[in-house]
């Protein structure tokens, strides 16, 4: 699936950012390889001299570690409950690290954000794609990323990829295959709906979707970005 580049400056995702920076996003299911090419973006505008802050949700803060534990690591947590306690990992997040680095011109690199709670919470857990988007944009503020760069790979090809990694799962992957493939199918049909979203084939080699990535954003930013993939 490809994106207009008018659509990652001209969306409604535009009207909410903070000043200079740009605010981008990594989103996908368990196994998807986000967190991966997370990494190597970051990397990758380190070495164009581009001041980037790369976060993760939950997380990001001590508070904000402190409610990863709960959510990832303890026992039963209510679908309410994890969706309230995520908005407040979010919260304090973006208060606390994404807009003072949007406001001094910072690149914001995100490993996870909205698009997941419409995804897991919204979908998965069934709480309502309206309810949740309501909820976090309360928390929020109203703060949207400028492109949100979706990893797509069916259940099975991240059940495989965590097997062969020999990762243990949290209490989220333990939900069952049946809920990761609402998930999946979440993220399929929010990124039809939402011109700041952009799919990628995550079923890929890490540098092939790695040189994707980086295609998308230097055709999205060519101001930010001017010297192409690298």
């Amino acid at each position: 699936m490809s994106m207009p580049v008018a659509a990652a400056t001209d969306s409604p995702a535009s009207r909410g950012r903070a000043a200079r920076g740009l605010f981008i996003v990594l989103e996908g299911p368990e196994g998807s390889g986000k967190t991966t090419q997370v990494g190597r973006l970051v990397a990758w505008l380190a070495t164009l001299g581009i001041p980037t802050l790369r976060v993760r949700e939950p997380g990001g803060t001590a508070a904000g570690e402190e409610i990863r534990r709960v959510l990832l690591d303890s026992g039963h947590v209510p679908p309410r409950a994890e969706l309230l306690l995520l908005l407040a990992a979010r919260a304090i997040l973006v208060e606390e690290k994404i807009r003072p680095a949007l406001e001094a011109g910072t690149v914001v690199v995100a490993d996870r954000y909205t698009l997941s709670s419409l995804a897991y919470q919204g979908y998965g857990r069934g709480l309502g794609a309206e309810r949740v988007e309501e909820l976090d944009d309360f928390a929020t503020g109203g703060l949207r990323p400028d492109l949100t760069v979706l990893l797509d790979v069916p259940v099975e090809v991240g059940e495989a990829r965590r097997r062969a990694a020999g990762l243990v799962d949290d209490r989220i992957e333990q939900a069952g295959r049946e809920f990761h493939r609402r998930v999946v199918e979440a993220y399929r049909l929010l990124a039809q709906s939402r011109p700041d979203v952009v799919v990628v084939d995550g079923t890929g080699p890490v540098d092939e979707v790695e040189r994707a990535v980086r295609r998308l954003l230097t055709r999205a930013f060519p101001e930010t970005f001017p010297c192409g993939e690298g």
